[in-house]
């Protein structure tokens, strides 16, 4: 097993890492849309995931992967009325129509207004194992 980091996405705020890969599997924590660069988390639901996107990439990126190899989200919204708006986002970057959950919940870290969690796959080379 292997920790995924990367200073292009936001250091972890509590006791968890970026992501771990293991057997050809990258499973990122949850990201919500701080800006590694400035530490800000701001803007409307679009931007917010946006930032959320990059941050995912950032991770994906790190552990030589991209959003076409994203096979599962996890997605949280605190307002179902800005679905439409994330959707839109959101189809933008996951061009592979991972398998999704969608849960709106009543509040997300730091006031984050979304937060995305994924798991990519990639078959091991047997170089990182």
């Amino acid at each position: 097993m292997e920790t995924v980091f990367t200073p292009n996405a936001p250091e972890p705020i509590g006791p968890y890492s970026q992501g771990k890969r293991a057997a050809g599997f990258l499973f990122c924590s949850g990201q919500i849309a701080i800006n590694p660069e400035t530490g800000d988390l701001s803007g409307c639901v679009a931007e917010q995931t946006e930032q959320v996107c990059r941050n995912i990439g950032s991770i994906l990126d790190a552990a030589d992967l991209s959003f076409g190899d994203v096979i599962k989200t996890a997605c949280y919204l605190t307002d179902g009325g800005n679905f439409a708006a994330f959707n839109d986002v959101y189809a933008k970057y996951f061009v592979s129509s991972p398998a999704r959950s969608c849960v709106f919940v009543s509040s997300l870290p730091k006031g984050a207004l979304v937060e995305i969690e994924a798991t990519a796959y990639k078959p091991d080379t047997g170089e990182d194992s």
